[in-house]
């Protein structure tokens, strides 16, 4: 196992001290990362998104941090049309992770029955759903393929979140070319136990996350800071190491599950994230 960062982690430090993509790359670097995991790219990608990505790539191999992830939003679940429309978004965002030179690209499936199924006529129900979801995943799977990158979801969203959900989409979708991103914090974002989800999914993980939380009932939630999930408990982002979920444990199950890959670190707390980041780091490399 070896360490990275997602850009993700540094966003709000991007946004309020107005750094960059390079000067993420440079703070990584700086930090001790081995790899980083792009989370999107930035307005600097709007008119020619390869080039940026090819800038990118050759900035990272002069820092020697290897690309090792990609991670994209998406929406699979929609009426033919829009579907279309997305599958060929994917197919060109597949193109993007190949110039950055990542292996793995994470995209989104759905995020349930939102104003995006309107025009859909089908029952409301995750078998409902996985039969229009998973031909377009196989199809961006073929394509990413030819482009030797191997595309995945992850457990993030609520509807697309439990274990059980997740494992029922990748044995369905059943095709070589198509995984799992494991967050490993996620799970508990539907109060499902985040170590008990690992075991269960660990086998499928081609990528893996890295994030911790603070908890407390929904119902004495601050005003600020915190999120409601859809179960009784509400969330705030924690700096690795100092929440509630088991990380050396989760971490141990993924290693007896023969995954030998990048973990990448995510921080999305109130924290200084750049502070956040480098306690991460520390907390994190003695268990990886």
């Amino acid at each position: 196992m070896k360490l990275s960062i997602s850009t993700y982690s540094l966003l709000r430090w991007r946004r309020e001290n107005g750094k960059t993509l390079e000067d993420t790359i440079a703070a990584y670097r700086d930090v001790g990362a081995e790899g980083i995991e792009f989370s999107g790219l930035d307005e600097k990608a709007n008119g020619d998104p390869l080039k940026r990505a090819a800038r990118l790539r050759k900035l990272c191999e002069r820092s020697k941090l290897p690309v090792v992830s990609y991670c994209i939003d998406a929406e699979l679940l929609t009426p033919e049309t829009q579907q279309r429309k997305a599958v060929e978004d994917l197919k060109r965002q597949v193109d993007i992770a190949a110039e950055l030179g990542a292996p793995s690209m994470r995209h989104d499936v759905t995020r349930g029955f939102g104003d995006n199924a309107k025009g859909l006529k089908i029952s409301k129900t995750f078998d409902a759903a996985l039969k229009v979801v998973v031909p377009a995943i196989r199809e961006v799977a073929d394509y990413a393929k030819k482009k030797r990158v191997k595309t995945s979801l992850e457990n993030h969203g609520f509807f697309m979140q439990e274990s059980k959900r997740v494992e029922k989409l990748i044995r369905t979708v059943d095709h070589p070319n198509f995984g799992l991103t494991i967050d490993m914090g996620n799970f508990l974002c539907v109060n499902e136990n985040p170590l008990s989800a690992v075991k269960r999914l660990a086998k499928y993980a081609q990528m893996a996350h890295v994030k911790d939380f603070h908890v407390r009932p929904k119902k004495s939630m601050p005003a600020s800071g915190w999120f409601a999930t859809p179960t009784r408990i509400a969330l705030r982002g924690a700096i690795c190491g100092h929440g509630v979920i088991d990380i050396p444990a989760q971490i141990h199950e993924l290693k007896r599950a023969g995954y030998d890959g990048f973990v990448s670190l995510e921080f999305e707390g109130m924290e200084e994230p750049l502070k956040a980041v480098k306690l991460g780091m520390e907390y994190l490399r003695p268990l990886v």
